[in-house]
């Protein structure tokens, strides 16, 4: 947790009292599901346990405007059709996190009040904010210096967040520190239209050594739909620098096994990327990832599964192969990674990207470190 609006002692003393508050986050399903979502997830089921009501609000009203949050230029808007598709699997994944057995977890969506909404009613909404205020957002002010547009859509974007927080007649919403802004309009509107607190708690982000965030807009997610094998190998890849910050939002780990653990930034990644890989697909799937990991990486042995590809041809060019057997989407990738020492055939390096490569069944083609393919 980064920050509680307005402070920590108001909504403590609330918990304390012992009142069972309704709180909520909302995603957009603009996208995957992805660590950065693991966070808030982690948090919502925090409240979950101690018997609070959760709800997951899916933003597929809010989605088709497009959160212009660190946007330098307009998002390109998504079709219902597009929204549908995207949030196809959230549910399933979201139930990898809260309990979706118990009654106070909810999910609702917002194109049933939005849609519902009349010319009137949405002039009155509007009528509680102020435009100086939207304009202030550093996105907008940066698109302004460069002549850029803001649409009107985008423009009111946090409007239709904000009475997210009214329709639900919430107690508590929560979010990623990005996200601050928009849940801060949301707790004035509801003080205007409802005369009540509604309390936000933002989260801090999981951010690259670069300070940007890992998710879908950067290209540097961990979806949540990933095989064990992928979240492990990617955790695994992560710089020592974005250690810390992953042992702190990821799992549930003191301040000093953290501290203990980054002693040694091997094993810290190691439980990191176990504890993750143990959310999302039980202790099972931890344990025997952690192992098969050990064998290609510290034994140095293939793994033990790989997917195969049948060819028919006894020779190839070895650009034509790579990209035939779906490791690499393009030959000027391919010749890239050959270049740079990326690609094994049968345990050896291959550095001639004009090679012609023999056709033998059984043969092992590596790309990289993780990515594996059988020829049958």
């Amino acid at each position: 947790m980064e920050r509680i609006y307005p402070d920590r002692g108001s909504l403590e003393k609330v918990l304390k009292f012992g009142k069972k508050i309704r709180l909520y986050n909302g995603i957009d399903p603009t996208g995957l599901l992805h660590l950065g979502h693991l966070i808030i997830l982690k948090k919502l089921r925090q409240f979950q346990d101690l018997g609070h009501e959760v709800i997951v609000l899916i933003g597929d009203f809010t989605a088709a405007i497009g959160d212009p949050t660190d946007k330098a230029a307009a998002r390109k808007p998504l079709t219902k059709i597009q929204i549908i598709e995207n949030a196809k699997n959230y549910k399933t994944l979201i139930g990898k996190v809260l309990d979706l057995g118990k009654p106070n977890v909810r999910f609702l969506h917002n194109e049933k009040w939005d849609n519902a909404l009349k010319p009137a009613e949405l002039l009155e909404i509007f009528s509680n904010f102020n435009v100086a205020r939207l304009l202030e957002r550093d996105m907008f002010q940066e698109r302004i210096k460069k002549g850029k547009n803001i649409l009107i859509h985008e423009f009111v974007y946090p409007v239709f967040q904000a009475y997210d927080s009214v329709a639900m007649d919430v107690d508590l919403e929560v979010g990623g520190n990005d996200q601050t802004f928009n849940m801060l309009c949301g707790r004035d509107l509801m003080k205007k239209m409802k005369g009540r607190e509604k309390f936000v708690m933002s989260l801090k982000l999981l951010t690259d050594p670069t300070g940007k965030k890992m998710g879908k807009t950067e290209g540097n997610l961990i979806s949540l739909d990933e095989s064990p094998k992928e979240i492990f190998g990617k955790i695994m890849s992560w710089p020592d620098s974005l250690l810390p910050a992953g042992l702190e939002l990821l799992t549930d780990i003191s301040q000093k096994e953290a501290r203990d653990l980054l002693k040694g930034p091997k094993n810290a990644k190691i439980h990191l990327a176990k504890e993750v890989v143990r959310i999302l697909h039980g202790k099972k799937a931890a344990d025997s990832t952690e192992k098969e990991f050990n064998r290609v990486f510290k034994e140095k042995k293939l793994p033990t599964k790989m997917p195969e590809f049948k060819i028919s041809e006894k020779s190839l060019p070895l650009l034509d192969l790579l990209v035939k057997i779906k490791l690499i989407s393009s030959k000027s990738e391919a010749k890239r990674l050959i270049i740079q020492g990326g690609v094994k055939i049968g345990g050896k390096t291959e550095k001639d990207w004009k090679k012609i490569i023999e056709i033998k069944k059984g043969q092992v083609v590596q790309i990289g470190k993780r990515k594996f393919v059988k020829i049958i």
